[in-house]
């Protein structure tokens, strides 16, 4: 799989999320498929996108007892997801646990990646709040090399460690990176953030866009925007 634009499809409605694809009349874009989305509209938009031909991030961020993301993890191997996550401070039981679960009778799986910290935290939330001391970065990668060692296929990470999580964990270790925008555009409500231009410079192999996208006036020359600056 090579370089890729997500599009993060933050609806909160079947009818406005296939609203907004059928603008997509040529190149089926990759699309993240996120909580509020599932939440509202379970399994069977998963479904109906993905018969309408995009490949699908099923972004849920499982984080629970290994046991239970093992059971969840099957529940979902069977919606022929593309990629799927879970949170890395799960501890590499967990991440084990959900590899178990997710793999097919045929031994087949959608990938699994690791989010490592949230693009809305800083290093004073994670210190004073989430009570984890250091940097960010060193956080990052250390929650990168043990989802690596755990079997995982990457990580969800900023565009500002993709480079570091890649000399650390390998070139094929994955790289999905949300925190994106235009250099002329609002950051919004993450602080870890820079362009598709730069991520592609750093390293990332995947980039999730949302509002930049979905919000724009035009959403299918954005994306077209996003595709020619990251991919190329």
């Amino acid at each position: 799989m090579g370089k890729d634009v997500i599009i993060a499809c933050d609806f909160s409605s079947k009818e406005e999320v296939l609203g907004f694809l059928d603008k997509f009349t040529g190149k089926k874009p990759f699309v993240k498929i996120g909580m509020e989305l599932f939440y509202a509209e379970g399994p069977e938009i998963v479904r109906e996108i993905k018969k309408r031909g995009h490949k699908i991030f099923l972004d849920l961020k499982l984080h629970d007892i290994p046991n239970t993301v093992k059971k969840a993890m099957a529940v979902l191997s069977k919606l022929d997801v593309d990629l799927c996550n879970l949170h890395a401070a799960g501890t590499s039981a967990m991440m084990k646990a959900a590899l178990e679960g997710l793999t097919r009778p045929d031994s087949t799986r959608p990938l699994l990646i690791a989010v490592t910290q949230l693009t809305s935290t800083d290093k004073q939330r994670m210190n004073d709040e989430i009570l984890i001391d250091g940097e960010v970065g060193d956080v990052v990668l250390s929650y990168a090399k043990t989802a690596a060692d755990s079997g995982l296929d990457g990580v969800v990470c900023s565009p500002l460690e993709a480079g570091l999580v890649h000399e650390k964990c390998g070139k094929s270790f994955l790289t999905v990176t949300p925190g994106v925008r235009f250099a002329d555009g609002d950051v919004g409500d993450q602080v870890r953030v820079t362009t598709p231009a730069k991520a592609k410079e750093i390293g990332s192999d995947y980039i999730v866009v949302g509002r930049p996208i979905t919000a724009a006036a035009d959403p299918v020359a954005a994306y077209e925007r996003c595709l020619a600056e990251f991919v190329g």
